[in-house]
């Protein structure tokens, strides 16, 4: 996939959507009742580029403060969301330890992850960072994880919503309506091509969630140093 293309594309739809007043509120950010979980692997990115993307919604917030902005926290890169978040799972029908040795055979032989973040995309419904993986790495990595899940006789649901490929993070989505929709996209396209910085994973974390990644509903399984 290019990802500069695809990032490209989907920021020129999702934007004159958004400025058409066509985006999506998420009904669930503020349901205490949402019971949507799963366990994911992912990458967080480290202080650098999360004070540069606090920046980015500092901006934002001046426009728009009622959106639901992402704390440092919870912004996260997604390598692999082993079973997505549904209201049907928790963390009791299955065995941790079991999904932690089978990442561990994935890791073998794992080259360096460096992860670039640049500029700023958009879905009708949120707005994310885009990253640029620097080589294969992350690639290889993903598919070294479909291989070993599918292969384990283990519950995921791997690729079942979408087949990931892209690297980016999402930091706000929309709860409220746009107040001020043409000066929200000026701020955005001043960010468009705004260099976040670039990162070298030192770790991943194999996590039980909720939909947003919210860290007061984090359960940390494993810490995976890379």
């Amino acid at each position: 996939m290019n990802l500069t293309e695809h990032y490209n594309q989907l920021y020129k739809k999702s934007s004159e959507a958004i400025q058409s007043g066509n985006y999506i509120l998420d009904p669930q950010i503020n349901n205490e009742k949402d019971s949507r979980f799963g366990i994911t692997v992912l990458i967080r990115p480290d202080e650098i580029v999360k004070a540069n993307i606090q920046l980015f919604l500092e901006a934002l917030k001046e426009v728009e403060p009622a959106q639901y902005y992402y704390p440092d926290s919870d912004i996260h890169i997604t390598v692999m969301s082993i079973i997505s978040c549904s209201e049907e799972f928790r963390l009791d029908q299955i065995s941790p330890n079991d999904y932690i040795e089978t990442i561990c055979k994935s890791l073998v032989d794992l080259d360096n992850i460096t992860i670039k973040f640049k500029g700023v995309t958009a879905s009708p419904s949120a707005l994310m960072i885009q990253g640029f993986p620097t080589d294969e790495s992350l690639n290889n990595l993903r598919d070294k994880l479909r291989d070993h899940f599918k292969n384990s006789g283990l519950q995921q649901t791997i690729d079942s919503r979408y087949t990931i490929s892209t690297a980016h993070a999402t930091i706000m989505r929309f709860q409220e309506e746009l107040q001020h929709p043409e000066q929200f996209i000026q701020v955005v396209d001043k960010f468009r091509d705004f260099d976040f910085g670039e990162f070298k994973a030192e770790n991943l974390e194999l996590v039980y969630n909720d939909w947003y990644q919210r860290e007061s509903n984090t359960i940390y399984l494993a810490d995976f140093r890379i």
